[in-house]
């Protein structure tokens, strides 16, 4: 077996190795995300079924961590995996500490009746789709560290810095694959966004879309905001996109004020699963 190291000119901050028997028959992919800023970097790894428990997931995750350890790197963090699954079984095998239980949801709209979104005084909603509009883009920046406190159980999470760039390649690399990124947004009298919600609705407008993240700055918090923005938003996509079955959430254990609001809209468990992380030794954090 031989691990190869693979480079993506358009993909800096994406490492990757392929794992490939003598005869060339490749076995497995292992990925790295390089933080921005931070210690903690995302993984994700795959063995061809019929390769497993052969040490092809210990070589790759063995590239990871050497990797990761030479950049300074303090954690890895893995993609979820379902209880009970393979990939759990791995991650027990080899160290790792399950840092995070996430519940998924879903909210059927074809035919179902929904919550009205009900306004909060002192706030009004903007709407968008793709890239968010230029006269919006520096409140939105500012916005983002909404996201930064939500409950992540024990998971090593640093927050990554914003600017505008960032904004517009989030957005670009949803419509690169023929989706479409729709915003709803709640700003202040002032004109600044005091939370936002984000969903990603798959090409062609059909099946089930994706909700990316839902944030309330701390000083608008209890207002109701992000129920509101929310409801909103159901009725808006489900508007725009009438082919539209359903919208998916997955949600921290951890998050209680997100999950009540999300029962409250209509959103019902469909399954579970787990992050565990690779806390690497010698490292700060």
């Amino acid at each position: 077996m031989k691990i190869t190291p693979l480079a993506d000119p358009e993909r800096r901050e994406r490492l990757a190795w392929l794992a490939a028997a003598s005869d060339g028959r490749p076995l497995g992919t292992a990925f790295l995300w390089l933080p921005v800023a931070g210690g903690t970097a995302d993984v994700q790894m795959h063995v061809h079924p019929a390769e497993r428990r052969a040490g092809v997931g210990s070589a790759l995750l063995g590239s990871l961590v050497e990797a990761a350890t030479a950049r300074g790197l303090s954690a890895l963090l893995t993609e979820p995996v379902r209880p009970g699954s393979e990939g759990e079984r791995f991650c027990v095998g080899h160290g790792l500490r399950q840092v995070l239980a996430l519940t998924y949801t879903r909210l059927p709209l074809a035919g179902a009746a929904h919550p009205p979104a009900v306004p909060v005084p002192g706030y009004r909603l903007a709407h968008w789709e793709g890239t968010v509009p230029a006269e919006l883009a520096a409140t939105f920046v500012r916005a983002r560290p909404a996201l930064d406190d939500m409950p992540m159980g024990d998971a090593a999470h640093e927050p990554q810095p914003w600017d505008v760039a960032r904004l517009h390649a989030i957005a670009d690399a949803v419509a690169r694959r023929g989706e479409t990124l729709t915003t709803t947004a709640a700003l202040t009298s002032g004109g600044e966004i005091a939370g936002f919600t984000e969903l990603v609705v798959p090409a062609g407008g059909t099946g089930d879309a994706q909700h990316y993240g839902t944030g309330v700055l701390p000083t608008h918090r209890g207002r109701g905001l992000a129920r509101w923005m929310k409801a909103a938003q159901i009725a808006r996509v489900g508007s725009l996109f009438p082919r539209l079955s359903g919208l998916l959430a997955d949600t921290a254990d951890s998050n209680v004020a997100m999950r009540r609001t999300n029962e409250a809209l209509g959103y019902r468990p469909t399954h579970r699963s787990v992050l565990y992380q690779r806390d690497l030794a010698g490292q700060d954090g």
